[in-house]
């Protein structure tokens, strides 16, 4: 039987984190939304993302989610360290210090205290950002999410995409909208109807991963309890992830190189290798979670009113919790592009933008991923076998491996460089000035003005970022009132074109031209210290009309 068509400017497929983010961020601009998703309402996600990053933290504060998602998690006083230990029981080689979620805001001790942002990250997992997500969107105007209906194939035709999908009663349900947007995962159906082939490293690591029941672990804990725990040892290295700061944990199991068939390891022993637990300590098994780490950049993110986002375009070793914030950063690119194009004052070609930004960047971040992840591979394949050993020569091998553990690792789970670092070096829509944008390592990067870059943070009160104040799509920020901007003001408002004017004082260094036009993902589209010799000219690449 087939039900009633539903019409709606943009049709999601998948309601994970990406695909809901999208949807929140198009609604909060008045883009009508489906959501189309295979799972019942309420079903848990698997537990897999166990990180949000600043970055998308900023884009929850934005969309006002940000301190829903910062309530929930583990426990407020919880530790969210990473604890390198020869087992989760044994002796604490290093520790990167990270403040637990009731002191995020005032700690500004550790390795990313120094972090110029609003939002600095946050640790939860998944189980419990998806549900903050899924009831934010179920209950906003404008989102509309079809639960227990698999997406099966779209036709694209000059006005529009027609969907199709199977309810779970065996209906089929019938879709119409302007766009579609694939958010469905590394598996999409969506990347493949479109063409689009991934291109990379099929396998970088794989990971024996469990999900366990262990009420006794934290309190046999000789070092004070952390959010990651990794255990280092000639016998099985590993590591262990707090879920709920209580009783549940996640297990990774880092396979050898010929240990290629996830059942063939023995499971139990390595999770009590991995522990540090007699033979009879008991815990009880919730699920499996083995996965294989991959370097996956589909080759195109586009195919004309089809687009793909997260895990559907791009899938990398999870190091530096980069899989999911990546997938939410193309989500808030995609948004604004999308909304402007719909809301009438920017043209179609505005939306070749996405694939222009997004794919170099999941490229790089990409690398940065993999080749940790060989890092990291080397350095547990070298673990001294006396590293365990009591005395000196003990001791001065722990010290050793501990610095080189903390070194290597503080540049990812405090990867600065990665938040605020990358910059968009060929977009149709910024305008460049022919200024080089700093380079940027996993755990460094310089502020910048540079079209492209992320407008440098600061505070413009004690509780109000800039980033508070910039317009849903263009801010130009003035540094310098005697600036006349009235012809690119009159330039915008004659071409429809959103430019809100902020003045600032009091900005920081990095802050060195007097106008800076930014958008609402926070990247600088153009500068300068006068107003702009041709208005239109700059306001039509901003709608993508040049």
């Amino acid at each position: 039987m087939l039900a009633e068509t539903a019409q709606f400017d943009v049709l999601i497929v998948g309601a994970g984190p990406v695909g809901l983010t999208l949807a929140l961020d198009l609604a909060s601009r008045g883009i009508d939304v489906g959501i189309i998703e295979r799972r019942p309402a309420g079903e848990p996600p698997s537990v897999k993302c166990n990180h949000v990053s600043a970055r998308s933290m900023e884009i929850f504060r934005r969309l006002n989610v940000s301190q829903d998602l910062r309530n929930a998690g583990l426990p407020e006083d919880y530790p969210n360290d990473v604890s390198y230990r020869t087992t989760t029981l044994g002796i604490e080689i290093a520790r990167i210090k990270i403040p637990a979620r009731k002191y995020r805001y005032s700690d500004k001790s550790g390795p990313d205290g120094w972090w110029p942002t609003p939002e600095p990250p946050h640790r939860i997992n998944q189980i419990f950002l998806e549900p903050i997500l899924f009831q934010r969107a179920a209950s906003t105007d404008g989102i509309t999410i079809f639960n227990e209906t698999a997406y099966t194939e779209f036709r694209e035709d000059q006005s529009g995409i027609t969907a199709f999908a199977a309810s779970s009663s065996g209906d089929e349900r019938q879709f119409r909208a302007k766009f579609l947007v694939g958010c469905d995962g590394g598996s999409s159906v969506v990347r493949k109807q479109i063409g689009a082939t991934f291109k990379g490293d099929p396998v970088v690591q794989r990971v024996q991963s469990t999900y366990i029941e262990a009420p006794d672990l934290i309190e046999r804990m000789a070092a004070p309890p952390a959010w990651a725990m990794f255990s280092l040892n000639p016998r099985r290295s590993g590591n262990v992830y707090a879920i709920d700061g209580k009783q549940r944990w996640l297990v990774h199991n880092y396979l050898k190189p010929n240990e290629t068939d996830f059942e063939s390891v023995d499971r139990h022993a390595s999770i009590r290798t991995i522990l540090g637990v007699p033979p009879d300590f008991q815990y009880k098994i919730l699920s499996k979670e083995d996965w294989i780490g991959r370097r996956l950049v589909a080759d195109r993110f586009r195919q004309r009113r089809v687009f793909i986002c997260g895990d559907a375009s791009h899938i990398w070793v999870p190091y530096a919790g980069y899989g999911m914030n990546a997938g939410i950063a193309d989500a808030e690119n995609l948004a604004w592009l999308l909304a402007a194009h719909l809301k009438g004052w920017a043209s179609d070609a505005i939306l070749d933008a996405y694939e222009a930004e997004r794919m170099p960047i999941t490229a790089q971040v990409s690398h940065f991923a993999m080749n940790h992840a060989h890092a990291m591979f080397e350095q547990r394949s070298a673990v001294p076998d006396d590293i365990e050993a009591s005395g000196p020569r003990g001791d001065q091998l722990r010290e050793a491996l501990g610095k080189a553990a903390y070194e290597l690792n503080v540049q990812q789970y405090c990867c600065a460089g990665l938040n605020f670092g990358y910059f968009y070096a060929n977009s149709p829509i910024i305008t460049y000035d022919g200024a080089t944008a700093p380079e940027y390592t996993m755990g460094s990067f310089t502020p910048s003005t540079v079209p492209g870059a992320r407008l440098p943070h600061f505070w413009l009160c004690e509780d109000e970022s800039v980033y508070d104040r910039l317009g849903p799509y263009y801010t130009l920020v003035r540094s310098d009132p005697s600036v006349d901007v009235a012809p690119i003001l009159k330039s915008a408002e004659a071409h429809n074109v959103p430019l809100v004017l902020l003045d600032v004082a009091g900005g920081p260094s990095e802050l060195d031209h007097k106008l800076i036009i930014v958008r609402s993902d926070r990247h600088v589209a153009w500068r300068s210290n006068t107003s702009p010799t041709d208005s239109l000219g700059l306001i039509r690449t901003l709608a993508g009309r040049a």
